[in-house]
């Protein structure tokens, strides 16, 4: 109990001094609050740090919900992958309208041609592919 007096005697003693330096004008007081304003400044300062903080946290969240959302898709992929290697059929994309046969997308010309040019000395009839037949030179 006495322990608790003597503590208690200090804080009334400390308070005392601290109402007679703003009493006096020691310790700045404009607005007359008894409050510092040297401690106003702080707790305004500490506000917008944690206006900031919080603001720059939800960023981040967001940005870690992104990651997090290609990190999946970057697992499916890999999975596709290891499938591929395995000899597996594709999953995923329907192949485009047509036979189903070739590449799936149209390309500009006629669709009547030898195909791609290759290396060489422009002599031949292009790359040999098996297929449809349509537009990829003569077999």
């Amino acid at each position: 109990m006495t322990t608790f007096l003597i503590i208690l005697g200090v804080l009334v003693a400390l308070a005392g001094v601290y109402l007679y330096f703003i009493k006096s004008g020691k310790i700045a007081d404009k607005d007359g609050d008894l409050v510092a304003d040297v401690v106003e400044d702080k707790i305004e300062d500490v506000k917008k740090v944690t206006k900031e903080v919080k603001r720059k946290a939800k960023r981040e969240k967001e940005e870690l919900a992104d990651v997090k959302k290609e990190a999946k898709d970057l697992v499916n992929q890999v999975d596709d992958v290891v499938d591929a290697v395995k000899g597996k059929p594709r999953k995923g994309r329907k192949p485009s309208s047509g036979s189903g046969k070739g590449r799936g997308r149209k390309t500009s010309g006629s669709g009547k041609g030898r195909g791609r040019k290759t290396s060489g000395s422009g002599k031949g009839r292009g790359r040999k592919t098996s297929g449809s037949g349509r537009g990829k030179g003569k077999s």
